[in-house]
């Protein structure tokens, strides 16, 4: 068995900062599997499912690329010296220059067991999918709030997209399991933005159904609960009430209505009810389709926040991550055939995987080969 290379001058402060183990037990597997290749390179074709990218640290990234593109070593000769060990140490340092002789040292003592390499790699490569599912959470919701996207809807659609399939691609790399959704808490809401643009914008589009109710019939994508405020939900469920029942559409009319529903217990005046349904302007299906872009984008941003809060939780296997990421893109997805139908937007057609073997194994577990298959569910 080989020895590390002959240390060498200490690093400086940032140095040793930049090899510093971060408080998650990812670091500590990372180093065992690194550990395991270093002690025997030929185990690198048993762990097919990971790249340099799985690695959290430059670091070890580092020392992957440079053991998975280097030539393995002779065995024989492998366990008389450390001339390939110094060969890694030197391709590794071309992009993390912290890299040090001893800290190869401390991969290979700190591996419990060489031929639990395909165990290690699995755990840092479903450590890799939490981190990838992360990063596609917070960029749809990056997206959702970026002011400068003066049509923010489709970029909002395509990175909802994006992180579908990269679910898929999750539940593609790990195997079904017996399980429960996730247990992570939803996170608290986010902080509402200035909604005096909303209110206003369906106030006006309550007021201009209320003026025009044959054109109520034609809008029945737009539900109650993508207005912002109860009392213009319950107005709106009213109003398509009526027009339902083929009832005259006033603002009397919507107004005893609305008191036959309870909507004037929470003390809104009536008064100010007639008021607001007496200010018409535009058409109905602008101000409808308004409505219904805010619901989108706000449907859009709680999916990525729950999903991200999905992913920040470590509890989480990456079946339960699959599954609960899968539950909240479905509210995107309702909302995005009601958009489509509202604008006459041809839906994409994204191609699905094909389905996961219920028995199959983990991308990682080729060296489990001779022993019996595991029971996945």
């Amino acid at each position: 068995m080989p020895t590390a290379p002959e240390p060498e001058p200490e690093p400086g402060e940032d140095d040793l900062h930049a090899l510093a183990p971060p408080p998650q037990p990812v670091f500590h597997v990372e180093q065992a599997l690194l550990g395991a290749l270093l002690l025997d390179p030929h185990r690198l074709g048993d762990v097919p499912g990971i790249g340099a990218d799985s690695f959290s640290t430059a670091a070890h990234a580092a020392l992957f690329s440079a053991i998975s593109t280097l030539p393995p070593p002779d065995p024989d000769e492998h366990a008389k010296n450390t001339k390939w060990l110094d060969h890694v140490l030197t391709t590794a340092r071309g992009k993390a220059r912290a890299l040090t002789a001893p800290y190869l040292h401390t991969l290979v003592q700190v591996c419990p067991w060489p031929r639990h390499a395909p165990a290690y790699a699995r755990m840092v490569e479903a450590e890799h999918a939490r981190r990838r599912l992360h990063r596609a959470a917070e960029h749809l919701v990056q997206t959702v709030n970026d002011a400068s996207l003066p049509y923010p809807v489709q970029p909002a659609l395509d990175k909802a997209d994006a992180l579908a399939a990269l679910v898929d691609d999750i539940a593609s790399r790990f195997p079904p399991r017996a399980g429960v959704l996730p247990r992570t808490p939803a996170p608290p809401p986010a902080t509402p933005p200035d909604q005096t643009e909303a209110i206003e914008e369906e106030q006006l589009l309550l007021a201009t159904a209320t003026a025009h109710p044959a054109d109520i019939v034609s809008i029945g994508w737009l539900l109650p609960d993508d207005l912002t405020l109860p009392l213009h939900a319950g107005l709106w469920q009213c109003l398509t009430a009526l027009a339902r029942r083929d009832e005259p559409i006033d603002p009397v009319t919507v107004l005893w209505e609305a008191q036959q529903r309870g909507l004037l217990d929470a003390g809104d005046e009536p008064r100010e009810v007639l008021r607001l349904l007496a200010e018409p302007a535009g058409s109905v299906e602008y101000w409808a389709e308004r409505a219904l872009q805010r619901s989108l984008l706000s449907t859009a941003e709680h999916t990525g926040r729950h999903i991200g809060a999905y992913a920040d939780d470590p509890a989480n296997t990456p079946f339960q991550l699959v599954v609960g990421a899968r539950r909240s893109l479905a509210d995107i997805n309702a909302i995005r055939t009601r958009w489509q139908h509202a604008t006459g937007a041809t839906p994409p057609q994204r191609r699905r995987p094909a389905a996961t073997t219920r028995a199959g194994p983990p991308t990682t577990t080729v060296a489990y080969a001779a022993r019996p298959t595991r029971a996945t569910r």
